[in-house]
């Protein structure tokens, strides 16, 4: 502050900024902070590289596992008859929308197979927005008596169909609670799979009343008491040349040592 003679007020003095020009600042520090500039950019360009790569990793990932756009949309469903395809969707229970690639083939599957007339499903995807399904349904092998009605069984003595009526061209076995002697049936019908055609063809039913208790009813009359499953194919061959002998009953439980009576 300025004070003028005479007592006058004092003068203030204004004052201005201005910023210096580059030639205010030492052509060594401008080179230094240049230098440093280029330190700090090549330092960030590797972690900018690595966040760009995760980026274009991360965003199909996303799409694909996080949201629904390569959802379920269809389930398609093959190889069906016993069941019907909606019968099969229901048990699959894939929820429509969820992300395709994260579907659990193998747990699909395993529900599908829970529907007593499927021995097998495989399940694949199909790509953008499908689930294919395809069935293989059990064979009939043998049919077995369940009080009025009977229960259609496999190869492996599983029962997978119930019918009012007994379908004619499949053998018959009597045994009690078939959906519950699974290990029974299954003897039943390899017995059944082992006979020859001449065998077969006289054949009136299996009747199983324990696993060693297996006995044929054949046409006029005869019974072959088979014992249990074992050896059958030798019991067959041993049985089929018997047929012209007289006696009602053939004992072929040890087809060694074989009665007639």
């Amino acid at each position: 502050m300025t004070v003028r003679p005479g007592g006058t007020a004092p003068e203030r003095r204004r004052w201005t900024l201005v910023r210096a020009g580059s030639d205010a600042v030492p052509s060594s520090v401008r080179r230094f902070m240049q230098r440093a500039r280029r330190r700090r950019v090549r330092a960030a360009l590797p972690w900018a590289a690595a966040l760009a790569v995760l980026v274009l990793l991360g965003l199909p990932v996303w799409l694909v596992l996080g949201t629904g756009l390569l959802g379920v949309r269809t389930v398609a469903v093959d190889g069906t008859s016993l069941v019907t395809p909606d019968e099969v969707r229901t048990a699959a229970a894939v929820p429509a929308g969820d992300p395709l690639a994260r579907v659990d083939l193998a747990a699909v599957a395993a529900r599908v197979g829970t529907l007593a007339p499927v021995e097998k499903a495989t399940v694949t995807r199909d790509w953008p927005n499908g689930l294919r399904i395809e069935v293989v349904e059990r064979s009939p092998e043998a049919v077995a008596t369940a009080g009025k009605r009977f229960v259609v069984v496999d190869r492996f003595g599983v029962a997978f169909q119930d019918l009012r009526r007994r379908p004619a061209h499949l053998p018959l076995v009597r045994i009690t609670d078939p959906r519950g002697n699974v290990d029974g049936v299954r003897g039943a019908v390899e017995v059944i799979a082992s006979l020859t055609p001449a065998l077969r063809r006289q054949l009136v039913e299996v009747g199983v009343s324990g696993p060693a208790r297996i006995t044929l009813k054949l046409t006029g009359g005869r019974t072959v008491v088979w014992g249990d499953a074992s050896r059958s194919a030798a019991k067959a061959t041993v049985t089929a040349g018997l047929l012209q002998r007289d006696g009602k009953t053939i004992d072929v439980s040890d087809p060694e040592v074989v009665t007639i009576r």
